[in-house]
């Protein structure tokens, strides 16, 4: 297993993104602060390059590739947003990138993730392993596997936003982010005990997947069947070799939320902010409004994930069509 990343390795992976990924905006709302009773800052990373924070941990691994391995190639797999992440990155850096996505992946993820000039490799998520397709393309073609969440470069990159958000607005009471397999999680934890070390941190995943909050909970990492939920974007199974000791020394405690809770923080974030948010990306709000009353008063930063979301997708969940 390689060494856990630590800050130092996050504060090297902000000297790569500088000049590649967007800063992006930190949203307050004396709207949103008076419903929740708190002072809530929304590090908005629907904003990033692809729609996602997933760019910065993307584009920081693939700098990080030695010649050889930018000749050859990158493959990973991902349900969308990495995807996209990756096949940009790939695309900047002149790196042939594969890319492994599942059949039911929102029509613009897919376009997007070909759009940057990758190929798509599709599979069905319920029935076959993405890591083990990723495994077997990575050794027929001499690629490089760049995992979504549980690679150290990635993690490092992830930890930028909550670097960015902190740098802006101080030390926070708290710092809130979604968790599907733990890189952002993991890297918002390591930057958030080097620049505000008495905050809190918690992760906030899907109720039909609480493989993290189990996890936690039992000292080991816990392995799920694909959960079943409109947060497509935390479908994961398991957390990583490398998040999950990260998560269990620094993570206050992991929440869950239902998609009908993640249909009305996108309607918040629509309404009050005025901001289209992916139903992954609205995770840390729903946990938010679960720990408003323990927090009364405090400096919480919330960091949204992503914007990718098709457009009749989204209204149709705003509308209050909820699937099956």
């Amino acid at each position: 297993m390689a060494d856990l990343p630590t800050y130092d390795d996050v504060r090297a992976a902000a000297d790569r993104l500088r000049g590649h990924a967007h800063r992006t905006p930190v949203l307050t709302s004396r709207r949103l602060d008076a419903e929740l009773g708190l002072r809530v800052f929304v590090k908005a990373e629907n904003f990033q390059r692809v729609g996602a924070f997933k760019f910065r941990g993307a584009f920081n691994a693939l700098s990080c590739f030695t010649p050889e391995q930018r000749r050859a190639g990158v493959v990973a797999y991902s349900s969308g947003n990495h995807a996209q992440a990756v096949a940009l990155a790939a695309r900047l850096l002149d790196v042939p990138a594969t890319i492994v996505m599942p059949l039911d992946s929102p029509a613009s993820k897919l376009a997007a993730t070909r759009g940057y000039g990758a190929e798509v490799v599709t599979y069905d998520r319920y029935t076959e392993d993405r890591e083990e397709i990723g495994r077997v393309l990575a050794a027929e073609r001499g690629l490089t596997l760049v995992p979504p969440y549980d690679h150290p470069d990635v993690i490092a990159g992830q930890g930028t936003a909550a670097q960015e958000l902190l740098e802006e607005v101080g030390a926070l009471d708290a710092v809130v982010a979604p968790l599907g397999g733990g890189g952002l999680l993991a890297g918002t934890a390591l930057a958030t005990r080097a620049l505000s070390p008495g905050a809190r941190v918690y992760g906030v995943e899907p109720a039909a997947g609480d493989d993290g909050r189990r996890s936690l909970a039992e000292g080991r990492i816990v392995h799920i069947d694909a959960p079943r939920t409109i947060a497509d974007g935390a479908q994961t199974q398991h957390l990583g070799e490398l998040t999950f000791p990260i998560l269990r020394r620094e993570v206050t405690a992991v929440l869950t939320a239902t998609d009908a809770e993640l249909v009305a923080g996108m309607r918040t974030f629509a309404a009050t902010l005025k901001i289209v948010v992916e139903p992954t990306g609205a995770l840390g709000l729903a946990g938010l409004r679960q720990l408003a009353p323990e927090l009364a008063g405090k400096r919480v930063g919330v960091i949204v994930t992503g914007g990718n979301v098709d457009l009749d997708r989204y209204a149709a969940l705003l509308g209050g069509s909820l699937p099956a």
